[in-house]
């Protein structure tokens, strides 16, 4: 049987502080972000029952997954935490951009990090190819880290990822745009199961070769954070991510440097309210 997955969002980051900040390259969590990770590991309910733990490779998923998730590793002395190169973020933008292999293997082994890095590869964060910040490649990354997901042998998993990411990962994408970039607020987790339909599109209507590995938010997940009902069906995410992914270039957050810069108004002054 599939495993149920528990989805989060990494902790408040640097560059969350201000649009100023996402220049900085692969940030670290804040002070309060520490904190949202303490208050996470006290009230998330289910360690005991969490046989594996993921995250996107950045530090500051990383880092709340090691803090939010402490007693689940204390519980298995064994245990690593999985890096997948395929839950990264979305844009190219210097905030979203991994740390070379090298220098990331390196700060792990200095402070003595359970991580497994050996899916993090050369090349993983040059935001080209798989990783290129287009709709369909991230729309294809996801779908890989779900079918890696739903293969696992483990019954219960947690994958701590990133706010953008997460639509595309859960294909849900109600209130995309609530806040800046994303419906998610920071070390928000919500609870997935994969559904015993097989999909055979994506939600733009592409054919896939083989199955989609869909999820579906369970009832208490959605109970859980005001939600009354079951999640969208397939139908409603389709025309849902239409209007998401609108609403990001409406907030100016298109997915690559290059189509934000296109999309900013052009320098220049304004005659009796008027840009010349």
């Amino acid at each position: 049987m599939p495993p149920i997955i528990h989805c989060v969002r990494h902790a408040q980051g640097e560059h969350n502080l201000c649009v100023a900040n996402h220049v900085i390259p692969d940030p670290l969590l804040t002070d309060l972000g520490n904190e949202q990770c303490r208050k996470l590991r006290d009230s998330f309910p289910r360690h005991t029952q969490v046989d594996l733990v993921t995250a996107s490779p950045l530090r500051r998923t990383i880092y709340t997954a090691l803090q939010s998730f402490e007693p689940v590793f204390q519980s298995h002395p064994d245990m690593k935490l999985i890096a997948l190169p395929d839950a990264q973020e979305t844009s190219d933008v210097a905030c979203d951009t991994g740390s070379d292999p090298e220098v990331l293997r390196k700060e792990m082994e200095e402070k003595n990090v359970p991580i497994d890095l050996g899916l993090v590869h050369d090349g993983w964060n040059n935001k080209q190819g798989k990783y290129a910040p287009t709709h369909k490649a991230i729309k294809e990354r996801a779908r890989a880290a779900r079918r890696w997901l739903k293969a696992r042998p483990e019954k219960e998993i947690v994958i701590v990822t990133h706010g953008g990411f997460l639509h595309y990962f859960t294909e849900d994408w109600e209130d995309s745009s609530q806040y800046q970039g994303t419906g998610w607020v920071n070390t928000e987790y919500r609870t997935y199961e994969f559904t015993k339909e097989v999909h055979s599109d994506d939600l733009e209507g592409y054919e896939l070769d083989g199955d989609n590995a869909s999820l579906v938010e369970t009832i208490e997940s959605r109970e859980r954070r005001g939600k009354s009902g079951p999640m969208p069906d397939r139908e409603q995410q389709k025309t849902l991510y239409e209007k998401g992914t609108q609403g990001w270039d409406d907030q100016g957050l298109q997915l690559s440097i290059a189509e934000r810069e296109a999309a900013k108004v052009p320098e220049g002054t304004e005659v009796d309210g008027v840009r010349v």
